[in-house]
């Protein structure tokens, strides 16, 4: 819902926050400070993401725990649910300062906690404290936007997050893959935090200037909602059941997918806008355009690289760099949605993005056909990257546009939450099907990139991508329903 505390009633008018600079861009003197300090903080979230995928294999072996090698990413995820949650009600309360600082300590502490672990299960806790640090400095990066940029600086601000994104997706594989190998698996987890100093030195005192404390500070403060901070760990707790019971299709996982979908799906409905299953015109249809586009694609693309290795006999490292190409169409189709010329047409932006999103995932199985070039999906995806780009970075900049300077927080928590939600349910709902339907094991991949032959079912990707396609496709529709002033 778009007002997600009580309000407290007002005694004295309040005293509106110091307006923002006006001229320039968002490397304009004004802005520059901030925007490289938060920057930064993106670029090397993303490099830790894009890289962590590498050296976990190699982590969980040294650490002899291969049974707990889902958890390493599942125990990141989950924990993140709330810190979302959490960092949108603070951000609200105090400004995103604290949750913000709170975060980046949180995420580098998890780092370290991973990188000297000797066990398995310190490892998983040390990504579950870097996941709790990584949903608290989204949301409060999103507050920091929403309370420190003029609007209309706002699109270039989120697509400067997103070109964020371009070099790890390149290079993070690569570089991690060359640490690992030289230097050992821990020093990925252990040589990011030193780094994380330099843009807190950067970009703290600017986020002090521009964007701390409540919005009103003459208001009274208001309490935490405990019933929210309730849903957030039914939320979290529940996703984690759900990803369990999705990795082992044995009669007896049917309890924790019973109790995950029991605790989930009363959360997320407290804790999303009303109306948002509903595609309600407005802030709801953004919330839900979010996990639509999101998890569709990013379910489709986790077994991209798989089936090159498998069908197609490529390695791991050429499978992954058949991707590369979508970081840079990514970052331009979010440049495209920045320009000011575009905010007219940004519905039609989207709902083309959608479109481009959902052909690409309907013709990724193309390459199943040995007589179509692998290159063509490469080509393609790249495509689908494009129209990603046009609705992430639009999504983002309508929830701030459709939100109250107060409410900035919350609603960025449920915009991130709908996001990571759709991902882990489509994943799980896509890899339920991929292996029912003959998809294999991992273990598969391995085995045909090293020539021996055996390969996963071609039917068992067919029903992963079809149905990834049509929700994508339904996208379509939803961003039709994004504006509330159109009648009904």
């Amino acid at each position: 819902m778009s007002v997600l505390e009580p309000r407290v009633p007002e005694k004295t008018a309040p005293v509106p926050p110091p307006p923002p600079p006006q001229g320039g861009g968002i490397m304009g003197p004004a802005y520059r400070t901030l925007s490289i300090g938060i920057i930064s903080v993106i670029f090397l979230i993303a490099f830790e993401a894009t890289a962590v995928g590498t050296a976990m294999p190699v982590a969980a072996r040294e650490l002899e725990g291969i049974g707990l090698y889902a958890f390493g990413f599942s125990a990141y995820f989950t924990t993140s649910l709330f810190g979302m949650v959490l960092a949108g009600q603070w951000s609200d309360r105090q400004g995103p300062l604290r949750p913000l600082t709170v975060g980046i300590a949180a995420f580098a502490t998890g780092l370290v906690l991973s990188g000297t672990a000797a066990a398995m299960w310190v490892f998983v806790l040390g990504r579950a404290v870097q996941g709790l640090g990584g949903g608290l400095v989204i949301v409060a990066l999103y507050v920091v936007v929403s309370r420190a940029y003029e609007e209309r600086l706002r699109p270039a601000i989120m697509a400067a997050f997103a070109a964020s994104w371009v070099v790890p997706s390149i290079v993070g594989p690569l570089a991690s893959g060359t640490v690992t190998e030289h230097l050992g698996w821990r020093w990925v987890f252990l040589g990011i935090p030193a780094l994380v100093v330099v843009p807190l030195v950067v970009a703290l005192p600017a986020i002090r200037r521009a964007a701390s404390g409540p919005v009103d500070p003459q208001a009274p403060p208001v309490a935490f909602d405990r019933r929210r901070i309730r849903l957030a760990f039914a939320i979290s707790a529940g996703a984690g059941l759900l990803q369990y019971a999705a990795q082992d299709l044995r009669w007896f996982s049917l309890l924790p997918a019973a109790v995950g979908a029991a605790l989930l799906v009363p959360a997320v409905l407290g804790l999303l806008p009303r109306g948002t299953y509903r595609a309600r015109r407005g802030l709801p249809s953004v919330v839900l355009l979010r996990g639509v586009a999101a998890g569709s694609f990013i379910a489709a693309e986790s077994f991209v690289p798989l089936m090159l290795v498998t069908q197609r006999g490529l390695s791991p490292t050429m499978a992954g760099f058949s991707l590369a190409l979508g970081g840079v169409t990514w970052a331009t189709g979010s440049w495209v949605q920045s320009k000011g010329r575009m905010a007219p047409y940004r519905e039609r932006l989207m709902a083309g993005g959608m479109v481009l999103v959902a052909v690409a995932i309907a013709a990724a199985p193309a390459v199943l056909i040995e007589s179509v070039p692998v290159w063509t999906l490469a080509l393609t995806w790249a495509l689908g990257c494009l129209g990603m780009g046009l609705v992430i970075g639009s999504t983002s900049v309508l929830l701030l546009k459709l939100s109250a300077p107060e409410e900035a927080g919350s609603n960025s928590a449920s915009l991130q939450i709908s996001d990571a939600l759709a991902n882990v349910v489509l994943l799980a709902a896509g890899g339920a099907a991929f292996a029912a339907l003959g998809g294999g094991s991992l273990g598969a991949a391995h085995t045909a990139a090293s020539g021996g032959g055996v390969a996963s079912h071609p039917g068992a990707f067919v029903v992963v991508f079809l149905p990834m396609a049509c929700v994508a496709l339904a996208g379509v529709w939803v961003a039709t329903r994004l504006h509330a002033d159109r009648a009904r």
